[in-house]
């Protein structure tokens, strides 16, 4: 895959005019995009930055952090703290996230989305209320593994970092995630399932595969 330097700022406003020029493949009022990446690639920052871009262009959006549906810490946790098998198959809430945040967004559906379900730190569900994303609007799902799961994404932005970079930028007491990621790369090839990959091994010089 040839990928082209870029800065953030052009990135982002590129992945903003691919958005608004994108229609939902089940003909759905709404738009579903991932943002797909390992913590260390901080997908959330190009998430929280496409928000501002599209809502500087009249879209409404609604960024979701899969580090909202978390599983309870008892089925998350169950076959111990550091298993990366565990990481990789069962830490995210991705039943929860199908009926909260996905099927909301189906043609005729409410538009009522969950922003989060559950709280980590606390273990108990946040208790937050639904909120209303209008026809038109974008749902930007953010965070790991979100391949391979027939989510209906209607645009799917991968954030790669290479093996030496991703344990570079992992926090020392993370790296035991490491084998799962380097799972998700065999098994789910999330540069194959993305429609636009992102290399992130530098932060400040990103690069980019380009719109076609």
């Amino acid at each position: 895959m040839r990928l082209e330097a870029i800065t953030w700022e052009r990135l982002t406003d590129a992945l903003a005019e691919r958005i608004a020029a994108t229609t939902a493949q089940d003909g759905s009022p709404w738009l579903r995009v991932a943002v797909d990446g390992a913590p260390a690639a901080a997908p959330g920052d190009l998430a929280a930055r496409l928000a501002e871009a599209l809502r500087i262009r009249g879209r409404a959006v609604r960024p979701v952090d899969t580090f909202g549906f978390l599983r309870p810490a008892s089925l998350r946790l169950e076959y111990g703290h550091q298993d990366p098998d565990a990481y990789h198959d069962e830490w995210f809430d991705r039943r929860a996230l199908w009926r909260e945040v996905f099927q909301p967004l189906d043609p005729g559906g409410t538009g009522r989305v969950l922003p989060d379900l559950w709280d980590a730190a606390a273990d108990r569900a946040t208790r937050s209320g639904y909120v209303e994303l209008p026809p038109g609007g974008v749902l930007l799902l953010h965070g790991p593994l979100l391949f391979g799961h027939w989510f209906p994404f209607d645009l799917a932005v991968h954030l790669k970092l290479s093996p030496a970079a991703l344990a570079r930028r992992t926090p020392e007491g993370d790296r035991w995630v490491l084998p799962a990621f380097a799972r998700y790369e065999r098994e789910t090839r999330p540069e194959e399932a993305a429609d636009i990959v992102v290399r992130a091994d530098d932060p400040r010089r990103p690069a980019w595969s380009g719109s076609a």
